[in-house]
C-alpha cells in the first residue's frame, strides 16, 4: 500500500477540484475543511466516522457567512460532504455505511485513514488550514483575513499590509462569525438559555440567536461571555428588556413593560425566578458585568 505522508495530503489540500463557472470559485469544499479540522482541534472529531448532522451544517453555514457576499445561491453542505470523494480525501457513505453514489443519500463519510492520522498531528493541522486559506484561488482577500480571525490564527503580514481598511472589516467579521460558533454551538449546543428548548435541522439552521447581552454596538465585546442562545422570541424579547438575569442567573420579568396571553408555561411571566439553562463548561457562563449592564440598561432595579 503506498504510504501517503503528510507532504502528500498537503498537496492534495493544496489542488482541490472546485467549480470555477462564471469565474466565481466554488469554496464548498475548502470551508468545510476547515469546518473539520476545527472540530478536530478542538476534540469533537475522535474517529474515522462522521455522520452528517445538523450540527456540522450550522457550523457550515457560519463559515459561508465569510464568502456570502460573493456566493447569492444558499449554502448546501451536501456538495462538499459527497464530493471530496474525489480527493481520496474520505469516503462518502450512505445509512447503512455502504459506498454513496449520490450526494442525496449521503449520511456519512468515513476519512482515509493515513489522513486521519495526519490530523492527529498539531502542525499538520495548522499547515493545512493555512493552505486552504491562502490557496489560490479558494478565497478572495478579505475572505482570508475573516477566516484567519475567525480560527484566530495569525495572518501573514503581507495581508495586514496590502490593505489597512480591508483589514480591520474583515477582521471584524471573523470575529463576528467566530461568537455565533463559540455561543450557539460550543457554550449553549442550541440550547436556549430562558426557555431550554433545543431543536436543529440540516438546513443550516438553528431556532436560536447568538445573542449579545451587552449590546455589540455599545460594547464592541464579542466574547461567547457576552452572549446566549436564545430563541427569536427570547432574543427579541431580551432586546427590549421585557427580561433579564440577576447575579444568580435567575431570569427577572419587567412586567410593566408587556401584556401577554398564551398557554400555561409558554408565557414569559411563567419564567421568572427560574434559572437560565448554563453551559455546561462555567467558563462560558454569562459574565457578571454584562449582566449588570443590561439589567442598568433597562431598569431592572434587583
Amino acid at each position: 500500500m503506498m504510504i501517503k505522508d503528510q507532504p502528500y495530503w498537503l498537496q492534495k489540500l493544496a489542488t482541490l477540484r472546485i467549480d470555477r463557472a462564471r469565474g466565481n470559485p466554488a469554496p464548498h469544499k475548502p470551508l468545510l475543511l476547515l469546518v473539520i479540522l476545527e472540530m478536530v482541534e478542538k476534540g469533537e472529531i475522535t474517529s474515522r466516522e462522521l455522520f452528517l448532522s445538523p450540527d456540522l451544517a450550522f457550523r457550515f453555514s457560519v463559515f459561508w457567512s465569510v464568502v456570502a457576499r460573493r456566493r447569492k445561491q444558499p449554502p448546501e453542505v451536501r456538495l462538499p460532504f459527497h464530493h471530496l470523494e474525489s480527493s481520496g480525501i474520505w469516503q462518502p457513505l450512505t445509512a447503512d455505511g455502504k459506498p454513496s453514489p449520490d450526494k442525496k443519500m449521503t449520511a456519512m463519510i468515513r476519512l482515509d485513514e493515513q489522513f486521519f492520522e495526519c490530523l492527529a498531528d498539531f502542525n499538520f493541522r495548522d499547515r493545512a488550514q493555512r493552505i486552504l486559506i491562502e490557496t489560490e484561488p479558494y478565497f478572495q482577500p478579505e475572505e482570508r483575513v475573516a477566516l484567519y480571525s475567525m480560527l484566530q490564527i495569525r495572518p501573514a503580514a503581507s495581508e495586514i499590509r496590502e490593505n489597512q481598511e480591508l483589514y480591520k472589516a474583515s477582521v471584524q467579521a471573523g470575529r463576528d462569525a467566530r461568537f455565533r460558533i463559540e455561543v450557539v454551538v460550543v457554550a449553549y449546543k442550541h440550547r436556549c438559555a430562558l426557555t431550554g428548548y433545543r431543536m436543529t435541522i440540516l438546513a443550516m439552521e438553528s431556532i436560536v440567536d447568538a445573542a449579545h447581552i451587552h449590546q455589540f454596538h455599545n460594547s464592541r465585546n464579542n466574547d461567547p461571555r457576552n452572549g446566549m442562545a436564545l430563541s427569536k422570541n427570547a432574543h427579541w424579547q431580551f432586546d427590549r428588556g421585557l427580561w433579564s438575569v440577576n447575579d444568580d442567573y435567575r431570569v427577572l420579568v419587567n412586567r410593566e413593560k408587556f401584556r401577554e396571553e398564551g398557554m400555561a408555561r409558554q408565557r414569559l411571566t411563567d419564567f421568572e425566578g427560574r434559572r437560565i439553562s448554563l453551559p455546561d463548561d462555567p467558563r462560558y457562563w454569562p459574565e457578571q458585568d454584562s449582566l449588570e449592564w443590561h439589567r442598568r440598561h433597562h431598569g431592572f432595579t434587583n
